[in-house]
């Protein structure tokens, strides 16, 4: 039985016989799979976080960081199983700009959590540099890191061309060349005949797992054809979900990597006391979303902001719109949504994601979902 924090040993429950609740004995897990995650508690399927370490009107960048490393350490205690950040730019509201650099801190704060990119837009790095950066991580902390890839820019366009060092216009269409290589320089290697055939990521050794995120089903089909692991934003494309996740199943071959479909979906959740208050705490998102898509990103915004702001009836029908893609509410409430939608899915996997930038709030949606779930080191309801 483990005895890193996250179960308390088997002896302390029989010793004590006034203790009724067991909800926290577990077996013992199996050998951890690079991919396949470990369901703990009453969850069918692995719960996972994803944070973008959101910066509120009120609070700094290294207020918004500290917040995630929190998270992180309490994530790892009551029993998630792995911790992803994403990589933004330019984003007032958003600190998670450099992955790699927060992975080194997260992985430092955590003992057993899986950290990763969720994900590192790779259009926007050489595939040599990414190569040394995650050989890097996975050098300082063996078996913990995943390496997930987008290929978006995750920015604006004037941003992006920043970041890529050109004036041209901005594409997408070299992903698969890039992904190609990034994989030769992981360990691979390139054929004998290939301009880079003498080129090396130093260091080397095992990889760390790649995927790939989409959303939408161009890196659906790359990933089922390379037989790689899929990550889904459901949060923000949830009218792509279903057939990206058809597309990937569909094209999936069995590689070296995986012998079958390994999907999981990004979903937005806030948990709270009472579905009223989830809902008080959804509503800043929706408008930071708002905002956003109008071009003009900034920090979260507070509840009352949320709450005063003079939305026009096309803006109150955005923000509803987007409301409807979330699930909020109570921990009750919030098991039942989500158990609703894997069951709608099917995925292996679902990853949480939860923007808000008030610390008390944020902590307390993950608690309250680790203990709808009876996850093994969340607190005992009551």
């Amino acid at each position: 039985m483990p005895v890193n924090g996250l179960y308390p040993p088997m002896e302390d429950t029989v010793a004590n016989p006034e203790r009724t609740e067991l909800s926290h004995v577990q077996p013992p897990e199996p050998e951890p799979h690079p991919i396949r995650g470990i369901a703990r508690g009453d969850s069918p399927v692995p719960l996972s976080v994803l944070d973008l370490a959101p910066v509120g009107t009120e609070t700094t960048p290294g207020h918004a960081l500290s917040t995630t490393t929190e998270l992180a350490r309490s994530a790892e205690r009551w029993g998630y199983h792995r911790f992803w950040v994403a990589e933004h730019h330019g984003m007032p509201g958003i600190a998670s700009s450099s992955p790699a650099v927060l992975i080194a801190h997260l992985a430092s704060a955590t003992n057993t959590l899986r950290l990763g990119s969720g994900g590192v837009m790779l259009p926007n790095h050489a595939p040599l540099a990414v190569a040394e950066q995650f050989g890097t991580l996975q050098s300082l902390y063996p078996d913990r890191i995943d390496l997930g890839l987008g290929r978006a820019p995750g920015t604006d366009q004037g941003t992006a061309r920043a970041l890529r060092r050109t004036t041209g216009p901005l594409s997408a269409d070299d992903f698969p060349q890039q992904l190609g290589e990034l994989i030769a320089f992981l360990g691979n290697g390139f054929p004998a005949d290939h301009p880079y055939a003498d080129v090396h990521a130093i260091p080397n050794g095992p990889a760390p797992p790649v995927w790939l995120l989409g959303s939408s089903g161009f890196s659906a089909q790359v990933a089922g054809a390379l037989g790689l692991p899929f990550s889904f934003a459901h949060h923000f494309s949830s009218a792509n979900t279903m057939p990206a996740l058809k597309l990937y199943r569909d094209s999936f071959q069995p590689s070296s990597v995986l012998d079958e479909p390994y999907a999981k979906i990004g979903v937005q959740v806030i948990a709270a006391d009472t579905d009223e208050e989830a809902l008080e705490l959804a509503r800043p998102i929706a408008l930071s979303m708002l905002r956003l898509r109008m071009g003009n990103p900034g920090r979260m915004p507070s509840p009352e902001e949320a709450a005063e702001y003079p939305y026009t009836e096309r803006e109150q029908a955005f923000i509803d719109n987007w409301l409807s893609d979330v699930v909020y509410g109570s921990a009750a409430t919030v098991r039942t949504e989500l158990d609703e939608l894997r069951d709608r899915t099917g995925v292996d996997e679902l990853m949480i994601t939860a923007n808000l930038h008030d610390r008390q709030a944020k902590l307390r949606s993950y608690e309250l979902i680790a203990q709808a779930y009876r996850l093994p080191g969340a607190p005992v309801a009551k």
